[in-house]
């Protein structure tokens, strides 16, 4: 198993971890999250487990994508991938600063959620982010019909900056720089 790679304790709800995705172990896991309806602005909700391993596999052996399983309390509730926009379709929307990090997540599907829980899984994810000094900005590209993450990204610091057209989907292209992040987050 992966060691754990960052840490943080949440006030309310315990400890939150996340380490690398081992494709060969996850993958069972992470086809039953990425194939839930809940799932579904994942575009992989008609995916294999072959195509959900391989997918994870190649973000494994890129130099500049990384995925990671997020653990509450030890046990595995969300999935976080860091990435290049440079090298991903969204690169191609804007101009690409350096320091500028991408970011996707991913609550596993629950039918007893925890007031609070998607919120403290983002702010582990963005501290995450941050902790890498490199990290001036972070990125992201969700569906423009996700309304419930514009909702989150926007309390944690994200400003929408356009809509922009990218594979499956039109997506709402908004930023979060370390200041903004800093604004809305949690004293640890």
């Amino acid at each position: 198993m992966p060691a754990v790679l960052f840490a943080r304790r949440d006030a309310t709800l315990g400890e939150f971890a996340v380490r690398h995705v081992d494709p060969a172990a996850d993958t069972p896991l992470l086809h039953r999250w990425l194939t839930h309806p809940k799932s579904a602005f994942w575009l992989m909700g008609d995916a294999t487990e072959e195509e959900v391993r391989h997918e994870y596999e190649t973000i494994a052996a890129a130099p500049d994508h990384e995925a990671f399983l997020g653990l509450h309390e030890g046990e595995p509730a969300f999935l976080a991938e860091r990435y290049d926009p440079a090298g991903e379709p969204v690169g191609a929307t804007y101009p690409v600063l350096p320091g500028d990090t991408g970011m996707h997540f991913l609550v596993a599907p629950t039918d007893t959620p925890r007031h609070g829980f998607t919120r403290a899984v983002l702010h582990t994810v963005m501290h995450l982010l941050f902790s890498d000094p490199a990290t001036r900005r972070v990125v992201v590209e969700p569906d423009v019909r996700n309304t419930a993450v514009h909702a989150l990204n926007a309390a944690v610091g994200f400003r929408v900056e356009k809509t922009v057209s990218l594979p499956g989907k039109d997506a709402c292209l908004s930023f979060c720089t370390r200041e903004q992040y800093a604004a809305t987050a949690p004293q640890e």
